[in-house]
């Protein structure tokens, strides 16, 4: 790494006038003592979460020659070790001597990217008056590197595309109880959700230009966040199966089938690449696999995962009519709102299926797109059951997007899911 450029880029930092941030419901906490990480896919906030954390520190008074960001995807960083982050300090005390001895805020983004930086940062909070903040979009950095190397002496934090309430305070929207044209106007947006995702950029985007976008964020998660990452040589694999994927979001997962498929259409692979490249796409949040709720760990092994993405937009990016399968966007959505909350999710089946539950007995949640047709009544109504008659004291809810009551026939716990989405039950 060349100091002359690193200089530049600390005094650029300094000088520079921040974007505005939009407020998140998830807020960076500071102060903590703690090295603070965010983690998750790329593209959903998390430079932006410390900008915003940046501008409440000097908005305390805290000087911006204490506070330095660096993103270690800036190709004037490149090529860096770790031995050479050292010079970090060394010239940010050139750059601005009046810091020296006093309180300083480092923000290292994607910081995956130089091999033994958690060693680095673990000594520099040993030995430095200094709060350290990093973000990677990588689960390693939740479950191996910041807590193996800090050994509690870190905090991390994940960082999701936008949730539906978020997305509609990105967009200046309302939200007016009790009023019929905002709750149409709500469903609509729900609607709009579903097809465009809950990525800030695309968001804010003119409509026109989020296909564009989104075409994009696809190949630059796969290759920058897998391929390179892990070293992938079957790329067109890989491809095909994160492709996969986002066509059958809120499915279940046999990789038995899935690897029978892929030997006809010529590939030459084994199941446990296949295992070992779904790995790679959970550890980069590009999917989540959710087990069947056992009481046996064993079990919960043995039985099919089910698959949901990390955004219903990104759909967009891998399918012809991203207008299609409403019903199993809305549950992943369902479940990315839950998810949020905690980690540990599950499906059950037994005949009729369950699409979500926790571990513990207190909630189940079945969703579907219309609950209009007798047949769609019927199977929800026999999962219902089924989740009450396994969980006798869980919230159970059966969350849809349109539905036309019948005299005697109510469904138990049908709660609109928009109201859910947006905690107005």
């Amino acid at each position: 790494m060349e100091t002359d450029n690193l200089k530049y880029v600390l005094r650029q930092f300094v000088e520079r006038l921040l974007p505005p941030c939009k407020p998140r419901q998830l807020a960076v906490p500071s102060g903590t003592g703690k090295v603070v990480g965010l983690t998750g896919v790329r593209r959903a906030g998390k430079t932006f979460l410390f900008f915003a954390t940046i501008q409440r520190l000097a908005t305390q008074g805290v000087d911006r020659r204490q506070i330095v960001y660096l993103n270690f995807e800036d190709d004037r960083l490149h090529p860096i070790a770790a031995e050479e982050l050292d010079l970090i300090l060394r010239c940010w005390h050139e750059v601005f001597p009046e810091t020296a001895g006093r309180r300083k805020h480092l923000f290292l983004d994607e910081v995956q990217n130089v091999p033994g930086w958690e060693r680095w940062v673990r000594r520099l909070c040993d030995t430095e008056d200094i709060e350290v903040y990093v973000t990677g979009s990588s689960s390693r950095l939740l479950t191996r590197d910041l807590a193996t190397a800090l050994r509690g002496r870190s905090i991390t934090l994940e960082v999701f595309p936008l949730s539906f309430r978020e997305c509609l305070s990105f967009r200046g929207l309302e939200i007016v109880r009790y009023d019929a044209d905002n709750e149409s106007l709500i469903r609509h947006e729900l609607e709009r959700y579903l097809l465009w995702g809950g990525f800030p950029e695309v968001v804010l985007a003119d409509e026109t230009l989020r296909p564009l976008i989104l075409a994009d964020y696809g190949p630059l998660m796969l290759y920058r966040d897998v391929v390179e990452r892990y070293g992938v040589r079957n790329e067109k694999l890989i491809r095909e199966l994160l492709r996969y994927a986002f066509r059958n979001t809120a499915s279940l997962l046999n990789v038995s089938k899935l690897h029978r498929d892929f030997v006809s259409q010529g590939f030459t692979v084994s199941r446990n690449t296949i295992f070992e490249y779904l790995g790679y796409l959970e550890d980069s949040f590009l999917i989540f696999l959710v087990p069947k709720q056992e009481a046996s760990l064993r079990k919960q092994a043995h039985n099919p995962k089910k698959l949901h993405v990390i955004d219903p937009g990104l759909m967009a990016a891998f399918q012809t009519y991203p207008g299609r399968d409403l019903g199993h966007k809305l549950e992943t959505v369902v479940f990315l709102e839950n998810r949020r909350r905690q980690r540990d999710l599950f499906y059950y089946v037994n005949g009729s299926e369950v699409d979500l539950c926790d571990g513990d007995g207190k909630f189940f949640i079945n969703t579907c797109w219309r609950l209009t047709e007798p047949e769609t009544r019927r199977r929800e109504k026999a999962a219902m059951e089924l989740g009450f008659a396994r969980w006798p004291n869980a919230q159970g809810r059966l969350l849809y997007h349109e539905y036309s009551a019948v005299s005697g026939q109510e469904m138990p716990g049908a709660v609109a899911a928009w109201r859910y989405l947006l905690d107005l039950e």
